[in-house]
């Protein structure tokens, strides 16, 4: 459920900008979790997980499975090497447009 639901035309359009412009759609190499990617420099990756690729995931079951869960910031090890793979081959380009 979305915590902000905007009032204005204006403010929808910036949280698509913030939230979804340019992300391209990344399958996870190993159990095909497809997130949205943007990446924004070298260094800096953003990834937009949805509740099936969260759902997919076997890593994060598992971790959510195990009595202390999941550290909230942890990442899938497998999807950041699906990513890498992407960038490598040039499906995602790096890089902000527009400041985003």
């Amino acid at each position: 459920m979305a915590s902000f639901i905007p009032s204005s035309a204006d403010t929808l359009e910036d949280m698509l900008l913030y939230t979804q412009a340019r992300l391209t759609q990344v399958a996870c190499l190993d159990c095909l979790a497809s997130v949205g990617v943007k990446k924004n420099s070298e260094h800096h990756t953003s990834i937009q997980w949805n509740a099936a690729a969260l759902e997919a995931c076997p890593e994060f079951a598992r971790w959510d499975a195990s009595p202390l869960g999941r550290e909230i910031h942890q990442g899938c090890a497998r999807l950041v090497a699906s990513i890498d793979a992407a960038v490598r081959e040039g499906h995602i380009d790096i890089g902000a447009e527009d400041g985003y």
